[in-house]
């Protein structure tokens, strides 16, 4: 990490706490849900990022780093937890000649031998796997287990009897009294085309890759799926053992060959460097003709008492290392591309490809990601693309090798395709977005579900299925529909799962909020960049929402008092104040204000306050709340007479730290500012009255 691209403190630390979540998420995802949505590429770069910054800033590394954690934790798992007796840990991955080098050298010194001292690695393709460990006392398996977050995996014993490769006793009568054999379960790419095939005739789930496909199949409850599925094994290496059968890595990996279980065909030794990066090239070479799926090759120093002195870093071995093989490509024809609106109204260019096989799976669509990158690309329909599949997930498109072709380029659309709305994108923004909000149908129901959640309108007995059921059934079209459920009392009371009771609940609650508080309403229509906050603090300053509308479709004609009149409030920039414009430019979303109006009638928005000991005072609030949200606790302060802001400055007068508090609280001492917790503010409430 450069000097010049050097982030500051506080830029380090709020982006360790994203990347600790981003990476909690998706090791979720993969490890326990077996449905990833990025690349190993992907994954890898977010986890050497934070690398990178911890080794910068070492003091700001964080108790729930992802250089601390393995796998994921199994809490919602339907299967029987396991505590490993030995951790099962991960790897470090390599990427380039140059890292792997840089690991010998490294594995040299922390061992001090000189360069021309003998130092044999053992190196065997990385099969993508589930990893378990198989557990045999006396030598017959009592126990099986997934790795989980390394301490604590899932009982999969009644499962792994089904698999075939995994003996119940093993092939030997002088095996240790306690051995833990570790490897990978998989499934090969045959076995898993057929099972996808059988799953698409009947309907089922489709797994994305044979790693997903073998994991789930082995985390299955009824261990009677297991049977079905074709499932592999092979061993690579061990945990707790009363006693090893070699003092060499390739010494044990034989023994686990005699003992009956299959090992990696491509499993050596060499000597060096040069025979690492040889096997690897080997391997590389052999790659698309393996039967199974592999994403690198695995490098562990054979000397086992060497491995013992290396010992271990956060939650990986010193003595071992994957490198990663790159993704794999193909050449294909970007045949057209076609727009998807999300559910917040972004706009996403799909390539439609004519179809290619690429790492054993035929690829027909591809992420254009958004307007930038299809000018960054060149690309237009009838170019020949590279396709690549990174970790054999995300199709992506990475070059254009026709860009000087005689065709008109890709013009990005300026009006959404699903309901005519203008498609605009912010200043300095890269995403393009449909204002069309509460009148597109690729937002709506989504925006109705916003629009009676619990910080905006908050009527219960409308959630997400009942939005659903009624928008289906064309009941529900905007928000003002919302309110005219109350003349469709016996079309409700006639569907299936309703009684009188709770259609006269679900009508009360919708009553109860013809007169809703003005600032939650204006939260309620989802206008960009228009979060409760916000919203306090427009109606704070203008009182009634007629004077809001008229203020911002002023601003947006040019009007530089009504300009000034928006951004002098605090906490308003241009943002907002565009993407008000742009809501009130929009006739559809004029329908939908003036439509909602007729059926509800705020009061005049005031915010009563009181005298309290943080009266006139500015209040910033980090970490996690835990007996209230963020927004709530900055709405209690300001009827406080307090000032919530959402950073902290020498202005700032009262931090509130809950658990997980990071840069703030260490700017907040720096400053001498005071800090109290979520305890000692919530007697400050209860005080105030």
């Amino acid at each position: 990490m450069s000097s010049e691209t050097k982030p500051t403190e506080a830029e380090a630390a709020n982006e360790l706490m994203r990347l600790a979540k981003q990476i909690a998420r998706h090791d979720r995802l993969y490890h326990a849900e077996d449905a990833p949505e990025i690349t190993d590429q992907e994954y890898d770069a977010l986890v050497r990022r934070n690398a990178e910054l911890e080794a910068a800033f070492p003091h700001l590394v964080r108790e729930d780093s992802p250089s601390k954690n393995v796998g994921h934790g199994i809490a919602a798992s339907p299967l029987s937890k396991v505590a490993h007796e030995v951790r099962m840990m991960s790897l470090d991955n390599g990427f380039s000649d140059e890292e792997i080098a840089e690991w010998v050298a490294r594995v040299r010194r922390f061992l001090a031998l000189d360069d021309d001292a003998p130092l044999a690695f053992t190196a065997e393709d990385k099969i993508d796997g589930l990893s378990c460990s198989l557990r045999y006392e006396k030598g017959r398996l009592v126990r099986a287990a997934t790795r989980g977050d390394g301490q604590v995996g899932e009982d999969v014993t009644r499962n792994v009897a089904h698999i075939a490769d995994i003996p119940q006793k093993l092939a030997t009568d002088s095996s240790p009294e306690v051995f833990e054999v570790r490897g990978e379960v998989y499934m090969d790419k045959q076995a898993f085309a057929a099972l996808n095939a059988a799953q698409q005739e009947a309907g089922g789930k489709l797994f994305a890759n044979p790693r997903n496909a073998a994991a789930g199949s082995l985390r299955q409850k009824d261990a009677s799926v297991t049977a079905e599925r074709p499932l592999r094994f092979w061993a690579h290496g061990w945990g707790a053992a009363s006693d090893v059968p070699g003092d060499t890595q390739h010494a044990v990996v034989d023994s686990l060959r005699e003992w009956g279980f299959p090992i990696s065909p491509l499993f050596t030794c060499v000597d060096d460097l040069a025979g690492l990066l040889a096997h690897y090239e080997t391997i590389g070479k052999a790659r698309p003709d393996l039967p199974y799926e592999i994403d690198g090759v695995v490098y562990k120093v054979d000397r086992l008492d060497y491995q013992q002195r290396l010992g271990f870093v956060a939650k990986a071995p010193r003595w071992a290392l994957a490198h990663k093989f790159p993704a794999e490509r193909a050449e294909t024809t970007l045949e057209s591309i076609d727009i998807q609106v999300g559910r917040t109204g972004k706009l996403t260019p799909v390539g439609r490809l004519a179809p290619v096989l690429v790492g054993g799976v035929t690829v027909t669509n591809v992420t254009l990601h958004n307007r930038d990158e299809i000018a960054r690309l060149g690309v237009r329909p009838g170019d020949r693309v590279v396709v690549q599949r990174a970790g054999d997930v995300i199709p992506q498109l990475v070059e254009n090798l026709t860009p000087e072709a005689d065709r008109e380029h890709y013009v990005f659309p300026d009006r959404c395709p699903e309901c005519g709305s203008e498609a605009v994108a912010d200043e300095g923004e890269v995403d393009v977005r449909c204002t069309g909000g509460l009148i597109c149908p690729a937002q709506r129901t989504e925006r109705l579900k916003h629009f009676v959640s619990r910080g905006a309108l908050d009527i219960d007995g409308l959630g997400e299925k009942t939005i659903d059921q009624f928008f289906a059934l064309g009941w529900l079209e905007s928000p003002a529909d919302i309110f005219r459920l109350k003349d469709r009392r016996e079309d409700i009371l006639a569907l299936e799962g309703w009684k009188e009771r709770s259609v006269d609940n679900l009508l009360k609650s919708i009553e109860a909020r013809r007169k809703p508080d003005a600032a939650r309403l204006l939260f309620g229509l989802g206008i960009r960049h228009v979060g409760a906050v916000t919203a306090r603090d427009l109606m704070k300053h203008f009182h009634e929402l007629p004077a809001l509308r008229e203020a911002a479709e002023k601003a947006r004609e040019g009007n530089e008092e009504a300009s000034n009149s928006l951004t002098s409030i605090d906490g308003i920039g241009g943002a907002v104040v565009e993407a008000l414009g742009d809501f009130f430019h929009e006739d559809h979303n004029k329908s939908v204000w003036d439509d909602i109006l007729t059926q509800v009638s705020p009061p005049r928005y005031e915010v009563e306050t009181k005298d309290s000991p943080v009266s006139g005072k500015t209040v910033v609030f980090t970490g996690k709340l835990e007996t209230m949200s963020r927004d709530e606790a900055k709405a209690q302060a300001e009827r406080l007479g307090a000032k919530a802001s959402g950073s902290v400055s020498a202005k700032t007068d009262l931090l509130v730290a809950g658990p997980g508090a990071g840069s703030k609280l260490k700017k907040a001492a720096e400053l001498g500012i005071e800090v109290i917790d979520e305890a000692a503010w919530a007697e400050i409430v209860a005080a105030a009255g």
